[in-house]
């Protein structure tokens, strides 16, 4: 058996838990390092697409593709799942954008504890939507922590930090790709240096904390009253899921790939389209300037260039968004 964490340099036997595709690279990143990833725990398959047909979470299939054993409980708990969890004597948890809260007795299954890796520089952006948080509130930075986790939602100390910078146009998509790979470089990281015995675990300062909830659909409707740069950071914090929305003629329609103008042609009232041609694309007036847009998602149909669903709709300067 792997020697715990901190007192020795042996490869480490790891239960990792995560969904999405963020989690990825960090349990590919920790088979590459040679750790043996023992187990993976994911939530159960969910209804997708037209069909709602049953499909598997990304860490699921890829698991699944690298024969690694499979817990998809719908909730984490109960003693029967302990016993599983204690059948594959892992040394360490490591969880990544799971999708439920761990209890005590859950983290303390491996003998090392359980680590979490968390998209954003903590205290700031505890819980589910770190990464659309810090785009919709206008943040310039953000990055990665990889902590011990204890009972409270993303409180426990911090074992190493990587910051990044925001890019001035970047979406909540691009940023979750580029910080899954940063994750998966600091988890590894954090686990040498843990075997190492080099790390001083910081606890984090509860005084600063911000939190950062599930993002919803509901609250992805576009106010057009408010500001154009603010509207900007709304359409790009919400790519690709839930997609910013709005309503044309009675119809929901989602947007992307904003641009926040603050000179804008004449007087008009919020929401209304400036102009729409394929060639200058979309500009609609906001509360404080205008913004423009390169790409439109319309209800039923796929995500396009704002000059293509141009040619086919009859889209006019009379027209507002609602």
């Amino acid at each position: 058996m792997a020697e715990e964490p901190g007192r020795g340099g042996s490869f480490l036997r790891i239960l990792f838990w995560g969904t999405p595709l963020f989690a990825l690279p960090s349990l590919r990143a920790l088979g590459y390092e040679g750790h043996e990833v023992i187990g993976v725990v994911t939530r159960p398959d969910r209804p997708k697409g037209r069909g709602r047909k049953l499909s598997p979470s990304p860490v699921k299939e890829v698991a699944l593709e690298e024969g690694i054993p499979v817990l998809t409980p719908e909730s984490p708990w109960g003693e029967s799942f302990l016993e599983e969890l204690r059948g594959l004597r892992p040394d360490l948890s490591v969880v990544v954008a799971y999708g439920h809260i761990l209890k005590p007795e859950v983290l303390a299954v491996p003998p090392g504890g359980s680590i979490n890796v968390h998209a954003s520089l903590l205290p700031e952006l505890r819980g589910a939507a770190p990464i659309n948080w810090a785009i919709l509130q206008g943040m310039e930075t953000t990055g990665v922590s990889v902590i011990r986790m204890v009972e409270a939602m993303d409180a426990g100390p911090v074992l190493l930090q990587t910051p990044e910078h925001i890019g001035p146009s970047e979406t909540a998509t691009e940023l979750s790709t580029r910080l899954s790979e940063v994750g998966a470089e600091a988890l590894i990281e954090a686990l040498a240096l843990l075997e190492a015995g080099a790390i001083e675990e910081e606890e984090q300062d509860h005084r600063f904390a911000t939190f950062a909830p599930k993002v919803s659909r509901e609250m992805a409707r576009i106010g057009w009253n408010r500001g154009a740069l603010e509207l900007s950071w709304h359409v790009r914090g919400l790519d690709d899921v839930p997609g910013a929305w709005s309503t044309l003629e009675g119809k929901p329609i989602k947007l992307f790939r904003p641009t926040a103008e603050s000179s804008v042609p004449g007087r008009s009232s919020p929401g209304a389209i400036l102009s729409a041609s394929p060639g200058d694309g979309l500009l609609v007036s906001c509360g404080e300037g205008a913004l423009r847009v390169e790409e439109v998602q319309p209800a039923g149909g796929r995500r396009m260039p704002v000059g293509p669903w141009l040619r086919g709709h009859a889209v006019t300067t009379q027209m507002s968004f609602e």
